[in-house]
């Protein structure tokens, strides 16, 4: 049994302190994926695939570029999300335990979770601030709104990843992960506006990317980088509500979930 969990935010600060501990000798594994893949998307989709969408003038007065890079942002977040919170998550409880370690002591539950999902949003939004900062460098910003990207980029992140925890505190081994990555995340990336309007998608299609997390964070950061995309307040006040309401969703039966697993 755990002792008596002291009062306030400083029990979650202190997971927070022991993961930003672990991830300063683990940073260098996360480069590719912070600096270098920003560039291959642009240059590869962006400058590549989008002189021949720009040619044909699908797009109308938006280029190809212009139209990917607040899709790639909001689809980086849910990539991202996802990895954090499978296999590194499952080994917490089934593997080097150190879930039960931390409930050993006067940590709670619930400043467990708390302090990782405060990790977790220090690793979106300054993944995603390096993402928006390299594709402003190649001209595909164009508006000052585009400050506020990496902060909807934590809550597209967080909508997935939060049930995702939950998932991963309820099973015992990682069968199902790669499952989960094939026929959720890659579908979802794909069909969710990232690449193409949905328009373009059957009703069905299109009905799975609305109620999809990413098709709504995809609309808020292009409304929030092009000014040809600007939506009214409500319309993004619904979005993130939307979104939100998936993180809390998540967070609610994630903290069921790490009790069954953790307390006795």
């Amino acid at each position: 049994m755990a002792g008596t969990a002291p009062a306030g935010l400083a029990p979650a600060l202190s997971v927070l302190e022991f993961d930003l501990v672990g991830y300063k000798r683990t940073w260098r594994g996360s480069v590719m994926s912070s600096f270098l893949l920003p560039v291959l998307f642009v240059l590869g989709f962006g400058v590549g695939v989008g002189r021949y969408v720009d040619a044909g003038g699908q797009l109308g007065q938006v280029s190809y570029l212009d139209y990917i890079v607040p899709g790639m942002l909001a689809a980086n977040a849910i990539q991202l999300g996802f990895g954090e919170c499978t296999y590194q998550l499952l080994s917490r409880f089934q593997w080097i335990r150190t879930y039960h370690a931390m409930v050993a002591t006067p940590l709670r539950v619930g400043d467990i979770l708390a302090g990782d999902l405060m990790f977790l949003s220090f690793r979106l939004v300054s993944t995603s601030a390096v993402f928006l900062a390299i594709t402003a460098a190649f001209g595909a910003v164009h508006s000052l709104w585009a400050v506020t990207v990496p902060l909807v980029c934590v809550l597209v992140g967080l909508s997935l990843s939060v049930p995702i925890m939950a998932y991963s505190a309820s099973i015992d081994n990682d069968g199902f992960f790669a499952l989960i990555q094939r026929f959720l995340v890659i579908p979802m990336t794909l069909f969710a506006g990232v690449f193409f309007p949905i328009s373009k998608l059957p009703v069905g299609v299109r009905v799975l990317a609305w109620i999809s997390p990413l098709w709504h964070g995809v609309q808020v950061c292009r409304a929030a980088t092009l000014p040809q995309f600007q939506l009214p307040w409500w319309q993004i006040a619904g979005h993130l509500a939307y979104l939100a309401a998936w993180a809390l969703v998540g967070f609610l039966i994630a903290v069921r979930a790490y009790r069954r697993k953790l307390v006795v």
